[in-house]
């Protein structure tokens, strides 16, 4: 069996299925650890969609269940979840659910990138959950901003606040991400054959 086979097994629809039904809500998820969740909430209350983006998310129109693989205790999460949870409440239909990587190992193994068990990991499903797409550990502006300022002449000190730009513009690539996925479901054949479109 090759590894696309793996995949497809490892993901099917009901084990993506029995993973969200486990799965909690943002704030659920975020109280598991009441030592980080002050972090959590710090970065949530610097994040705001622009008019322009809750418009755009506003107007999904197919159910889109959303899984993330996450760690309390990950940097990458705290500076990114916060921005996942701000588009989902602006779209009814998005339906967002956090799991733990190391409570369900099972499902990080399935989505290894790059050989780790990097958080956050975001799964995107159809509404049979039907896997769609998948991104993690980090969008492309938020790698081209830590690549400057890694393999440059310094490096922040880890958990330092995220610059205004590269938050908006790592908030902008999620935005970008979910709208690829809410496009991909609109225009898929056999989600347009089961509404009768």
């Amino acid at each position: 069996m090759n590894a696309g086979s793996c995949a497809r097994l490892a993901l099917s629809a009901p084990f993506l299925e029995s993973k969200f039904a486990s799965a909690s809500d943002y704030a659920s998820y975020i109280a598991t650890d009441p030592a980080r969740e002050g972090n959590w909430r710090a970065v949530e209350r610097t994040i705001e969609l622009t008019p322009a983006q809750r418009d755009v998310v506003a107007a999904f129109v197919r159910p889109m269940p959303v899984l993330v693989v996450s760690g309390t205790w990950c940097g990458d999460c705290v500076q990114q979840g916060p921005m996942l949870h701000r588009i989902a409440q602006a779209s009814p239909a998005i339906d967002l659910r956090w799991l733990d990587r190391d409570e369900h190992l099972d499902l990080a193994e399935s989505v290894r990138i790059c050989g780790g068990l990097r958080v956050p990991t975001v799964i995107f499903m159809a509404e049979d959950f039907e896997f769609v797409h998948l991104l993690g550990d980090r969008t492309l502006s938020r790698y081209r901003a830590i690549a400057g300022r890694t393999l440059g002449a310094s490096c922040p000190v880890p958990g330092a606040a995220l610059p205004a730009d590269e938050s908006a513009e790592t908030l902008q690539d999620w935005v970008n991400e979910f709208e690829r996925v809410a496009l991909l479901l609109l225009l898929s054949p056999r989600l347009r054959e089961r509404h009768g479109e």
